[in-house]
């Protein structure tokens, strides 16, 4: 395994860019600089982040999310220590 998270990720076990195996390690998410902890997806080459927004969900169970575009840094957590 690479020392370098994936450009994309999403913890939604349905969406094409989960990757379990990556999540387990632990993944952390900067998000213009400041550390994020609700992030449900991130594009690093896009520059966007998908964050949940409280505990409200939409019609199919799935936390509402907002998307906001800037620099984004994910970083494994297990690297820090």
């Amino acid at each position: 395994m690479t020392d370098t998270p994936p450009d994309r990720l999403a913890i939604d076990p349905q969406s094409p860019y989960h990757d379990a195996d990556v999540l387990a390690r632990g993944v952390g998410v900067r998000f213009k600089g400041v550390e994020k902890t609700n992030v449900d997806e991130y594009c690093v080459s896009e520059g966007w982040v998908r964050l949940s927004v409280g505990t409200t969900v939409n019609r199919q169970g799935k936390p509402m999310t907002v998307k906001l575009n800037g620099e984004v840094e994910p970083y494994f957590r297990d690297a820090d220590d």
